[in-house]
């Protein structure tokens, strides 16, 4: 069941990223990037077999903000593209600064929530600066990479439109392999033994992967949706 749920949330999280930019725009964008960034987040916490791997849930939900990103780098521009980059680090921020609060009140006598807000949120500073840091670090790179091979191939070939699925996943999947190990690696280890962390970050990469595969022709329908003007202004 794992493995046709994992496959059901590829299709239901990527098609929702589709049908939002469809309805309500770019902005739409930038606002599921800030929502997906802070469930990951928390979603990053269960760990579970599907596929012959060991691996963290998130990985699927995380990646679609690499199908946002290249969405906007393509229809809207690098600095629309680096602006969701920049709000998903704020809302990051915002939502340590807000859970960690909670841990400053006293209960009350009746209270039966904060003990499991407490086991989930105590690790939360550990996993956000684990999330932080690869995501500004692959995210931006993932930016980077992808106007430079739009411009690489541009020169080369004069035809700005060809070779999307080269600068989609030539940066995305290059990116991913330093956020897959920069988040892991500081997340989870001495948490996790050696080779349960080295199953996850492979696990991960792999899923990423067919993720980046995947999103290719859903940027390529979001180009053609706006080129033929279906995306609301």
């Amino acid at each position: 069941m794992n493995e046709l749920i994992l496959i059901a949330s590829l299709i239901v999280i990527f098609g929702m990223v589709l049908l939002a930019y469809r309805l309500f725009g770019k902005n739409s964008l930038f606002a599921i990037n800030a929502v997906v960034t802070v469930i990951a987040n928390i979603e990053v916490l269960i760990l579970v077999f599907a596929f012959g791997m060991e691996q963290t849930l998130g990985n699927v939900l995380f990646a679609a903000t690499f199908l946002i990103t290249d969405i906007l780098s393509e229809n809207e521009g690098k600095r629309d593209a680096n602006k969701a980059v920049n709000i998903g680090i704020f809302i990051s921020a915002f939502m340590l600064i807000i859970t960690q609060s909670w841990f400053l009140y006293q209960p009350s006598s009746s209270d039966w929530a904060s003990e499991p807000i407490r086991q989930i949120f105590a690790t939360t500073p550990r996993l956000m600066l684990a999330s932080m840091l690869g995501y500004i670090i692959s995210q931006k790179l993932d930016v980077w990479i992808y106007h430079k091979w739009w411009d690489f191939t541009n020169k080369k070939f004069g035809n700005k439109k060809r070779f999307l699925w080269l600068r989609n996943n030539g940066s995305t999947l290059i990116s991913q392999i330093i956020n897959t190990v920069v988040f892991n690696v500081i997340a989870f280890a001495g948490t996790y033994d050696t080779p349960t962390l080295i199953s996850i970050i492979v696990s991960g990469y792999l899923i990423y992967v067919a993720t980046s595969l995947f999103d290719t022709p859903i940027v390529y329908l979001a180009r053609y949706m706006k080129e033929n003007g279906k995306i609301k202004e």
